[in-house]
């Protein structure tokens, strides 16, 4: 597994996570956060709710409806500065930058994020598969 450290406390915030971890499948990336949880966010919902522009568009009713990623791994996380890290994907994208807040989100809400996302997916005849 791999992982990156944060701890500078002149940053604190209150989802300020401890420690970033990519499972060793690279298929996950587990955050344990100062204000208690540590979650596991799935790659697939990483990459379907990538804060980037290509898929949220630039308005809500602009939002990409991402099919075919549930194999989809982590191939990158690198910090950008001391609020977030930019995700990299081995199906190339590596525009989003997940803040903290934003990771917290999904590790607390991704069970229902992903039941939504798979609701949309069928609504349009897509599928999580590739």
């Amino acid at each position: 597994m791999s992982s990156l450290e944060t701890g500078d406390d002149r940053f604190d915030t209150p989802h300020w996570p401890a420690e970033i971890r990519v499972a060793k499948d690279r298929r996950s990336l587990s955050v344990a956060f100062r204000d208690g949880p540590t979650v596991g966010i799935p790659a697939e919902l990483l990459r379907v709710e990538s804060p980037s522009a290509e898929v949220q568009g630039h308005s809500a009713a602009g939002k990409t409806l991402v099919a075919g990623k549930a194999g989809v791994a982590i191939a990158s996380v690198e910090p950008v500065g001391n609020y977030a890290v930019r995700i990299g994907f081995d199906d190339g994208h590596s525009t989003g930058i997940y803040t903290w807040r934003y990771l917290h989100k999904l590790g607390t809400q991704g069970e229902a994020m992903l039941a939504d996302y798979a609701a949309a997916l069928a609504q349009k005849g897509l599928s999580r598969d590739a």
